[in-house]
């Protein structure tokens, strides 16, 4: 069954104009129809005063003729007024006139003013128009049917009129559609700016224009855009100072290691927790800075992904490649990069030793999978581990970290408008699934 949901506009300008043009057209028939209804009283009358006249005339000029001469005054009135006088007979088949307001009105001015036992109907022997009885005399020989024709109760369709209707209810939509985009604009900005901060930039000031609760809304949108963009500056030199604060005493104990410890096996150790701590302390930098000041390009994933392997292969993995054809994709190169580099990084650690990406093109999506055949993870824990400092100990614990790989990666998802899937694969190991839209 089809839904209606489908068939409404999702735009605020549509919704909004779709509904004034709406309230218009409604308006617009409303006045026409009331319009038709105040001028069908007025016209009905003025046929039944002008069928009663045209008995009273004829009536008058029958009278006062001379019997010989009635059928040529009769056929005079027809050849010259158009107006029918026909001897009224008792085996006449007549047939009501039209049950309508307008013929209702027609038929009582008539018998208002010709008296109540006057006939109004519509048909006489199969001929239609507005037929009258009248009688000149007492016997049944004297009785007659006047008729109009029906084409006296028409009406010229007012084509001028509805022309007229027709510009100024165009002139009104044109004039609304004005309206209420100007309404949107602001909106449409605000929507554009409040993207923009979503994926970690800092756009320029909302014009605070328009109507005073879309300046309030622009100026309330400034200010938290300017105070996020404070915090993040902030952020960025505490952070900065502690990168230089960690790392001065780590070179020293380098150095102190290679001149002081003469055990190898130790100094080995040692040297590895150092490591272990710079890449930690380099891990925490790369999310606390966030990935949203890099422009976005247009290139080939599949070729970034080569590269991405070429790199993991220097440091002894090898990843198996089946990538499938992609169009050209807009995306943030470095950031990209990272994420893909994060996800391999995540199936060498817990993945058992076998790393498979794989790349397709699935209805306008870019979808980017790591395979690895590791314990995978529990349904009821995919979430959590898209947050950050969070790892799953009991199923994937073979090796250490800092818990911010994943949740690096579905920053990046989101900066690119898609989002990380984590799937378990069947006979074991775990599918992470980078999926973006080829235009974000």
């Amino acid at each position: 069954m089809i839904s209606l949901r489908r068939f409404v506009p999702r735009t605020l300008l549509l919704r909004a104009f779709l509904l004034l043009s709406l309230l218009l057209l409604i308006s617009v028939a409303t006045w026409l129809t009331l319009f038709s209804l105040a001028e069908q009283e007025p016209r009905a009358r003025q046929v039944g005063e002008l069928a009663a006249s045209v008995v009273n005339l004829t009536h008058a000029a029958l009278v006062n003729a001379q019997p010989a001469k009635r059928l040529n005054l009769l056929r005079d009135l027809a050849e010259s007024e158009g107006v029918h006088i026909y001897p009224a007979e008792q085996d006449d088949d007549v047939d009501s006139l039209p049950d309508t307001f307008f013929f209702r009105i027609v038929a009582e001015t008539i018998r208002d003013l010709l008296g109540p036992d006057t006939r109004v109907v519509g048909t006489v022997n199969g001929q239609s128009g507005i037929w009258t009885s009248f009688s000149i005399g007492n016997t049944a020989d004297d009785d007659y049917w006047l008729m109009l024709p029906g084409e006296r109760a028409e009406t010229a369709f007012p084509w001028q009129w509805l022309a007229w209707a027709a510009a100024s209810l165009a002139l009104t939509l044109a004039v609304a559609w004005v309206i209420v985009s100007h309404i949107t604009r602001p909106l449409r900005r605000l929507v554009g700016a409040a993207r923009e901060v979503g994926q970690g930039r800092h756009p320029k000031p909302v014009p605070e224009e328009g109507a005073a609760e879309l300046c309030e809304l622009a100026e309330a949108f400034n200010r938290m855009s300017d105070s996020l963009q404070r915090i993040d500056a902030e952020r960025a030199e505490v952070l900065a100072g502690i990168s230089h604060d960690l790392r001065t005493p780590l070179a020293r104990l380098r150095l102190e290691l290679e001149l002081a410890i003469s055990d190898d096996d130790a100094r080995e150790g040692i040297a590895q927790d150092i490591e272990q701590m710079d890449a930690i302390i380099r891990q925490f930098l790369i999310y606390a800075r966030g990935e949203g000041k890099e422009a976005p390009e247009r290139l080939d994933v599949n070729a970034l992904i080569t590269q991405v392997a070429s790199a993991q292969e220097r440091s002894g993995q090898h990843p198996q490649l089946n990538l499938g054809k992609l169009p050209p994709a807009s995306v943030h190169r470095q950031a990209l990069t990272r994420a893909v580099t994060n996800l391999m990084e995540n199936a060498r650690k817990y993945g058992d030793g076998e790393i498979r990406v794989e790349t397709r093109h699935e209805q306008g999506d870019i979808l980017i999978d790591v395979l690895d055949r590791g314990p995978g993870i529990p349904e009821d824990e995919v979430e959590r581990l898209k947050r950050p400092f969070t790892r799953l100990e009991n199923a994937r614990s073979n090796a250490s970290g800092t818990g911010l790989g994943l949740a690096i990666v579905e920053r990046i998802a989101r900066l690119h408008g898609g989002r990380l899937e984590l799937l378990n694969r069947e006979g074991g190991g775990l599918i992470a699934r980078l999926r973006f839209p080829r235009r974000p």
